[in-house]
C-alpha cells in the first residue's frame, strides 16, 4: 500500500506542506484569524465586495423566494429563474451573446475545455495556466501542447505544425504572476490557424477593461475574437460561482456537453440573485479601480525602493519573489508576527526556485493599511537579510 503518512512528512520536509487558516470575520482588510488580528493582504476580494451591505441585502431578500438550496442539476429541476436572470446580466456584462452559470471557476474551466476538446484533437496551454484549465486539458484526452508563458513565436510553430481542430486556452490574467496574457496575438493567430480561443479571465473580470469587463475589453476585442470567456464570480465580484460567456450556439453545446454542468446541483438561487446585484457594482465601480491601481502603483514603487523583486504586474496581484520555499514561509511568518497576512506560495503551485508571497489588493485597503504593509516589509527586511532582491 502507498504510504501517505510518508509523503506527508516529506513535505513538511521540503517545507510544501499546506495547512488551513480559521477565519472568524467577513472577508476584509482587518480579519480575526485562529483567534488573532490581522491586517489581510491575501484575498482576491479585488473590489472590496464581498462583504458590500448592498449584496448582503439582495441575499437576505432572495432567500423567501428562493429557499436555501438549488435543490438539483440544472438539467432536473435546478434551474431557477434568479440563475437565468444572473446569465443574462452576464451576457450583457461581458458583451456576448449568452452566458451560463457553473458552481465554481474550476468546474468550469474542467467543463468547458473537456466537452470542446476530445480524442484526436489538439489543445495548446500556456505553461502558467490555471490548475483548473490543465486538469480540463487532461480530462478531454487531446494531445496536450504546453507552450512556454506568453511566448508566441513558440506557439505559431506549434499551431503551424498542427492539423485538426485545435483549441488555445490562457489565463486572461495569470493568477500568481499577475501579468495580462497578449490577447491581440493569440487572437491573431487563432485566426490564422483556425484554432478556437478560450480565456480564463478569473482575476481580470471586474478589475481589467472598462466598466471592469475584463482582458479582452482591455484590448478592445470583442465576441468574434475572443469566443468564449470564463470568469470567477467569488473574486471581484464577491459572491461565488463561475461563468461561461459567447455565442449563444456555443452555450447551448455546453449545456448538452460540459459534464461539470450536467451532473452537479445548482448553486443556491440566492447567490445568483445577491451577484445580479455585484454586476451592478462592478459596472459602477471606476472610483474603486482608480484607487486600487493608484495603491498598486504607489506599492510597486515602494516596495522596490525597499530592494523586494517584483514581477512585471500592474494588476492586484504583486507577487514578491523570493525563490525557496522556506525563505517564503519565513517572510510570510515575518509580517504576520507584524500582523499582516500575506501567505507564502510554493511549489506545486508555482515552479521550484520561484516560491513567492503574493500580495493581493482590494479596493477596500486604505494608504494607511499599504503604510502597515510597507513598514512589516522594511523591518523583516532587516529581521530576514537576503530575503529581498
Amino acid at each position: 500500500m502507498r504510504d501517505f503518512k510518508a509523503e506527508l512528512e516529506q513535505r513538511r520536509e521540503k517545507g510544501l506542506y499546506r495547512w488551513r487558516r480559521q477565519v472568524e470575520t467577513p472577508q476584509r482588510p482587518d480579519m480575526i484569524v485562529d483567534g488573532r488580528s490581522v491586517l489581510s493582504f491575501c484575498s482576491n476580494d479585488y473590489l472590496g465586495l464581498a462583504n458590500h451591505p448592498d449584496a448582503i441585502a439582495a441575499v437576505r431578500e432572495a432567500l423567501p423566494e428562493t429557499g436555501v438550496g438549488g435543490g438539483a442539476s440544472h438539467l432536473i429541476c435546478g434551474h431557477h429563474s434568479a440563475h437565468h436572470r444572473l446569465e443574462q446580466s452576464l451576457a450583457n456584462f461581458s458583451r456576448r451573446e449568452a452566458a451560463l452559470f457553473f458552481s465554481t471557476g474550476y468546474m468550469a474551466n474542467m467543463g468547458v475545455v473537456s466537452a470542446l476538446a476530445g480524442r484526436g484533437d489538439t489543445i495548446f496551454s500556456d505553461q502558467l495556466n490555471h490548475a483548473s484549465l490543465i486538469d480540463g486539458c487532461i480530462l478531454s484526452r487531446a494531445q496536450i501542447k504546453r507552450y512556454p508563458h506568453a511566448d508566441m513565436a513558440a506557439l505559431e510553430a506549434l499551431l503551424a505544425d498542427t492539423d485538426g481542430h485545435k483549441l488555445v486556452v490562457t489565463d486572461g490574467v495569470f493568477s500568481m504572476d499577475g501579468d495580462i496574457a497578449p490577447l491581440p496575438e493569440l487572437v491573431a493567430l487563432c485566426k490564422q490557424h483556425d484554432a478556437l480561443l478560450v480565456v480564463d479571465d478569473a482575476h481580470g473580470f471586474g478589475c481589467v477593461g472598462p466598466e471592469g469587463r475584463g482582458s479582452a475589453a482591455h484590448f478592445g476585442l470583442s465576441q468574434d475574437d475572443v469566443p468564449i470567456v470564463i470568469g470567477t464570480l467569488g473574486k471581484a465580484f464577491g459572491t461565488s460561482g463561475a461563468f461561461v460567456a459567447g455565442s449563444a450556439l456555443m452555450m447551448d453545446y455546453l449545456v448538452q456537453k460540459a459534464r461539470t454542468y450536467i451532473y452537479t446541483t445548482a448553486m443556491p438561487p440566492a447567490v445568483a440573485q445577491a451577484t445580479c446585484t455585484s454586476i451592478r457594482l462592478v459596472r459602477e465601480a471606476d472610483d474603486r479601480r482608480e484607487h486600487l491601481a493608484r495603491l498598486v502603483v504607489r506599492f510597486r514603487r515602494e516596495a522596490a525602493r525597499l530592494g523586494y523583486a517584483l514581477m512585471p504586474s500592474d494588476t492586484p496581484i504583486q507577487p514578491i519573489m523570493v525563490g525557496d520555499a522556506w525563505s517564503a514561509l519565513a517572510l510570510s511568518k515575518a509580517l504576520e508576527a507584524r500582523g499582516i497576512w500575506v501567505t507564502a506560495i510554493r511549489p506545486p503551485t508555482v515552479p521550484e526556485g520561484e516560491s513567492r508571497l503574493r500580495v493581493t489588493f482590494s479596493a477596500s485597503h486604505t494608504e494607511a493599511h499599504l503604510d502597515k504593509l510597507l513598514s512589516a516589509l522594511g523591518d523583516a527586511q532587516r529581521e530576514l537579510p537576503g530575503h529581498a532582491a
